[in-house]
């Protein structure tokens, strides 16, 4: 299930505990910066131009043939923005990363709005292995408040989950299918679990729910204007979390922006974290950086003062 290989990549094992690592087993890329949602407690926002670029596909061949040499095992196809805004850079990087990598696992997590049924079937076609959602608000007047846009993509979004589903069955394809949800407090709690008992567990194989993260601290203050108060640090997810130092996002996953930058946070929207440049230098370079051995130091030593981290709502 996914979240066996979550919590594989949140639990630093001994051996990533230094501060020059083996090549990290999983890693995201950035595809497109662009995301059709404004949600509120996302790091995204924060940037002051949204971005407007893709990933240039000779730069995506590049980099993941680089990976795939260096022992990466798992690829997700996303990290900041939205995938599906560009389905066709989406189905052909899974095929790449499937037919001429033969990469093990494929994955990646949207917010279902623009995952209609072609795209998620030629992507299912090429061999996607996992494909999640990011289901966060219980009715269409929180979807309106937290997202940022209209509520008929809430409408589309659960649409398009179902027919995935359907779509799946139909075809026999060997795509996982799973959704997470943020676990807010109190009476917002019980709402959102109503919802998804009928709107997204009957058409997914498994469902998680995450803390609301303070995204590098970048979200604080709106997140309490909305009454929602985020946790400390990136502990992963509820039911297994982790402690916020050494974080385990500067150790077992990497990150890469889509106009090549390696960052060493899970939700580095303005590339505070960039901690070396694929297009100027290989994957392990990059990945063993001297920038990314003193962050690493840092956090190992539990003492992030003076670094990117440092202004993290866990190390206030």
């Amino acid at each position: 299930m996914i979240t066996d290989r979550i919590d594989a990549v949140t639990k630093i094992p001994a051996e990533y505990l230094k501060t020059v690592l083996p090549a990290p087993k999983s890693v995201k890329i950035e595809l497109t910066g662009k995301c059709n949602f404004r949600c509120q407690f996302c790091a995204l926002r924060t940037r002051e131009a949204q971005p407007t670029q893709d990933m240039d596909f000779a730069l995506f061949k590049k980099i993941t043939t680089d990976m795939q040499r260096a022992g990466v095992q798992e690829i997700g196809l996303f990290y900041i923005g939205e995938s599906f805004m560009n389905p066709e850079l989406l189905v052909q990087s899974i095929e790449w990363l499937k037919k001429y990598l033969h990469m093990p696992y494929v994955f990646l997590t949207s917010n279902a709005s623009l995952a209609f049924p072609e795209a998620v079937e030629a992507c299912m076609a090429a061999g996607l292995n996992s494909l999640k959602w990011s289901v966060n608000a219980a009715d269409e007047d929180q979807f309106e408040q937290v997202m940022g846009v209209k509520a008929k993509s809430m409408k589309q979004a659960k649409t398009n989950i179902k027919e995935a589903w359907e779509l799946r069955t139909r075809n026999d394809y060997q795509t996982g299918l799973y959704a997470s949800s943020i676990l807010y407090d109190g009476e917002q709690r019980k709402k959102m679990k109503e919802m998804l008992e009928t709107d997204i567990l009957p058409f997914v194989d498994q469902h998680y729910f995450l803390p609301l993260y303070s995204m590098g601290a970048q979200t604080t203050e709106r997140e309490e204007e909305l009454g929602y108060k985020p946790i400390a640090g990136n502990q992963g997810r509820i039911g297994a979390l982790r402690d916020p130092l050494p974080c385990w996002s500067a150790f077992t996953e990497g990150h890469v922006t889509s106009t090549g930058l390696m960052s060493a946070c899970c939700f580095d929207a303005d590339s505070k974290w960039t901690m070396g440049d694929l297009t100027k230098e290989p994957f392990m370079s990059a990945w063993n950086s001297a920038e990314y051995q003193t962050l690493r130091g840092s956090h190992l030593n539990k003492n992030v003062a003076g670094t990117p981290c440092e202004s993290c709502v866990a190390y206030r």
